[in-house]
């Protein structure tokens, strides 16, 4: 989550019924938070999950043992790929 010293710039307008209002309000307010303090803090934990479970790989141990092999012993280029290094070669200029 963000620092505190961040500066708060940006802005997010949401529309929701009385209902969902009041609930997320109660819910600050148990939390001692104010109701955007809550909701963001909920949104960010939120958000932190979906990318960590999107970006993070997890693999069993014949898995690992087949990627630490590849890592080690890498198959020798197909012709695909020397092809694609030899248009890479052609296209960019160091």
């Amino acid at each position: 989550m963000a620092n505190t010293d961040t500066v708060k710039q940006e802005r997010m307008h949401i529309r929701l019924d009385a209902l969902s209002k009041q609930k997320l309000e109660r819910a600050a307010t148990y939390a001692h938070k104010s109701l955007s303090e809550f909701v963001l803090g909920q949104a960010l934990h939120a958000a932190d999950e979906v990318i960590h479970e999107h970006e993070t790989l997890t693999l069993n141990e014949a898995d690992w043992g087949v990627f630490l092999d590849a890592l080690e012993n890498p198959p020798e280029p197909g012709a695909k790929l020397r092809q694609a290094f030899a248009e890479h070669k052609k296209r960019v200029q160091r």
